[in-house]
């Protein structure tokens, strides 16, 4: 089964991100439309994100990342209360793995496998 799925890493503890809220959302006709929701277990992984029954199509996709109640857990303050993620699905055959690092003043993704 094709599926999209992600982690957050915290690179300024190096230690995986856990309890933050990853949303995914599909364009349709230039509207966000909430596929699902899920935290971040203790390793940053989001398993609960790709949902028993969904179908990948092609198209354009959005994680949110809501990392301000993360950063406050650990009495910090953030630069960024979210990290928006948009990328596009060419191919649904495949899977899609979208890692998050993150720092409180800097994040950065790329295309994981």
């Amino acid at each position: 089964m094709s599926k999209i799925t992600s982690h957050v890493l915290d690179a300024s503890r190096g230690k995986p991100a856990a309890d933050v809220t990853v949303i995914l959302e599909r364009n349709s006709k230039e509207n966000w439309v909430e596929l699902s929701r899920a935290q971040t277990n203790s390793d940053g992984r989001a398993p609960d994100l790709w949902k028993e029954g969904m179908t990948l199509e092609v198209g354009v996709y959005k994680l949110t990342f809501e990392t301000h109640k993360y950063f406050q857990s650990l009495g910090l303050q953030a630069f960024y209360p979210q990290v928006p993620i948009i990328f596009e699905i060419h191919d649904a055959a495949q899977h899609y793995h979208v890692p998050l690092l993150l720092s409180p003043f800097s994040y950065s993704t790329y295309r994981g496998s």
